[in-house]
């Protein structure tokens, strides 16, 4: 035997005010959508009927009711049974023209909204020249319908609905209270919206066509527009357009560096009716520097009509705006290279990240983003046509231990430290062929330095060993070479491998017993490269303690330089390298200050 559902309607009121909608301030926004709906309906048949929605506060109405009026289209009698006390049913509201195209509503759920804030709803609508019929709703599920006494019912066409204020919610109802939602939600709509007499509306949006008469006016209205609502002056105004989602509106540039972690809320309106101040995904992530503000008319709602439904639809059309954000970028690269070199110093993060994955953005990159070097600030572009290859080190430590020292052998170092700099360096092959690119290993340096004269050394070997063995419980390797520059005592130089090997090492150390066994098993696939301590011959200093016959004192002496240089190349200090810079200085020190205690 089949039965009916039985609908609670205090447990639907409660359902929609904690799950479907995130304030009771959406039913001021639901009887203005219901009151443009009924207009549209209306204008279809009559284009010059009166297009006006007037709001009484309680103040107004002298009762403690708010009312809304329109002049729209109205309902019959049977219109009243079927859409306004059946829940859910889209078939009739389908059949009596009230889901067409043209219409925001969609849901039918919308005059439930009202309960949030009412216990009692009114309803006085009046066809063409049919009677006017009285629907009255209660929160408890109870309505009744009837027909207006004679001389009673409304003189025009059109609908009121009456709202009587719950018990906690007058707050809802204040004067300021109503203006702002009606002016938050109804701002742009296509009708004239008063409150308390006072018109809330403010005509078409700032982007429409006729606004302004020229680009350059509709971009001043624009910028007005950002400073008002926004509260920013936007560093540029990009128009968009999507024809297929019936997409119109501007994405404003913003005038200050953001975390490209945190996404801009977009002002979204359906049918120029506000549905949402922070939509999210609606430009691609890349596209953080940029706030927008639209109005589309296919673009899907949630149910709640407080956010974007997530589409295939909405995926074009994030792909659409995030094309014309892309074709804008290029252009001002064309036109206003100066203005784009302004933007890229507040938002360059943004456009690497989209280099990271866009061919026509990397060379954007490449061509005007400038980067560190060690031959001075300049492009990638730049880089190649004077270096040829573009040899860069991956990291700002790498950078700043061999970029001196790279320079004064002729090569060209660029610095990939930065966020994205190596991946976009890394990436520059896979776009243009004919680009050669190489890491510069610390290592890579010694082959660039001139090995001694034979007879020298020969000569030197017994210093070596000495050195050898004061740096040899550090697991460091001691060269003796010849470059540039002479000031220059000593290089600390470390290779990739070798570095590997003493995080290992360190991590090992605070591991429990078990990772300790897998990171020895990773360790012993071979001998490491030990760092090395590579002195100058060149330098005057290392020179003359090359000459030094005591081994203690050349013990101290290489081990002043071996702190130097892990100093000077902003390498880590260990504890092992504390103590013996610690213990090397006071050894020196002593040396040189000789005396009885």
């Amino acid at each position: 035997m089949d039965h009916t559902f039985q609908v609670d309607l205090r447990g639907i009121v409660d359902l929609l005010s904690h799950h479907l909608y995130g304030s009771p301030r959406v039913y001021l926004r639901e009887l203005l959508q219901n009151a443009v709906d009924a207009i549209t309906a209306r204008r279809a048949n009559e284009p010059t009927a009166p297009a006006v929605v007037r709001i009484q506060p309680p103040t107004s109405t002298g009762d403690g009711t708010l009312r809304v009026t329109d002049t729209g289209v109205g309902l019959t009698e049977a219109q009243v049974h079927e859409l306004l006390a059946t829940i859910g049913r889209s078939s009739k509201r389908d059949e009596l023209g009230f889901a067409r195209h043209e219409f925001l509503g969609q849901f039918g759920i919308g005059l439930l909204s009202c309960f949030l804030v009412a216990d009692e709803i009114r309803v006085q609508t009046r066809h063409g020249d049919e009677p006017t019929v009285l629907w009255t709703g209660y929160a408890d599920g109870r309505y009744g319908i009837q027909l207006a006494p004679a001389g009673t019912g409304r003189a025009e066409q059109g609908t009121t609905v009456t709202l009587v204020p719950r018990r906690d919610a007058d707050q809802w109802f204040a004067v300021p209270t109503v203006t702002e939602l009606a002016r938050l939600f109804g701002s742009l709509l296509p009708v004239t919206v008063y409150v308390d007499g006072v018109e809330t509306t403010a005509g078409p949006p700032p982007w429409a066509a006729t606004v302004g008469g020229s680009p350059a006016a509709r971009r001043d209205e624009l910028i007005r527009y950002a400073r008002e609502t926004l509260g920013f002056t936007p560093f540029d105004v990009v128009p968009l357009s999507v024809p297929e989602a019936g997409l119109t509106g501007a994405a404003f540039v913003l005038p200050a560096p953001v975390n490209p972690a945190a996404r801009a809320g977009h002002r979204v309106y359906l049918k120029r009716m506000l549905l949402t101040e922070g939509a999210e995904g609606l430009l691609p992530d890349w596209a953080f520097f940029a706030q927008c503000v639209v109005d589309a008319s296919e673009l899907r709602p949630t149910a709640s009509r407080e956010a974007l439904y997530e589409d295939s639809l909405l995926e074009s059309t994030r792909e659409a705006l995030g094309d014309q954000l892309r074709a804008w970028l290029v252009r001002l690269a064309s036109t206003e290279p100066h203005r784009l070199g302004e933007f890229l110093q507040v938002h360059h993060l943004g456009v690497k990240a989209l280099a990271l994955h866009d061919d026509e953005m990397l060379g954007l990159v490449e061509q005007w983003w400038p980067m560190e070097t060690n031959t001075g600030q300049m492009t990638l572009a730049e880089f190649r046509q004077r270096h040829g290859i573009v040899r860069y080190a991956a990291t700002i430590d790498e950078f700043r231990q061999l970029a001196a020292v790279a320079a004064a052998q002729d090569l060209a170092v660029v610095n990939g430290g930065y966020t994205y700099d190596t991946e976009i360096i890394e990436r520059l092959p896979n776009v243009d062929r004919s680009v050669l690119i190489e890491r510069l290993e610390p290592t890579d340096l010694t082959t660039r330095f001139d090995a001694l004269d034979p007879g020298v050394d020969l000569a030197l070997r017994p210093f070596v060993k000495a050195a050898q063995q004061a740096l040899d419980r550090l697991g460091c390797e001691v060269v003796l070479r010849a470059y540039d520059p002479p000031s220059l005592p000593a290089l600390y130089l470390v290779s990739r491998s070798a570095a590997f090997h003493d995080q290992l090492q360190a991590t090992r150390d605070q591991a429990d017993e078990v990772w300790a066994g897998v990171l020895d098993a990773l360790a012993s696939s071979g001998p490491p490269e030990r760092p090395q301590l590579v002195l100058n011959h060149r330098n005057p200093l290392v020179r003359r303690v090359t000459t030094l016959g005591d081994p203690e004192l050349v013990g101290l002496a290489v081990e002043a330089l071996y702190g130097q240089a892990l100093l000077l190349g902003y390498h880590p200090i260990r504890p092992a390298d504390a103590a013996l810079l610690n213990s090397s200085f006071l050894g020196l020190l002593g040396r040189a200050v000789p005396g009885q205690e």
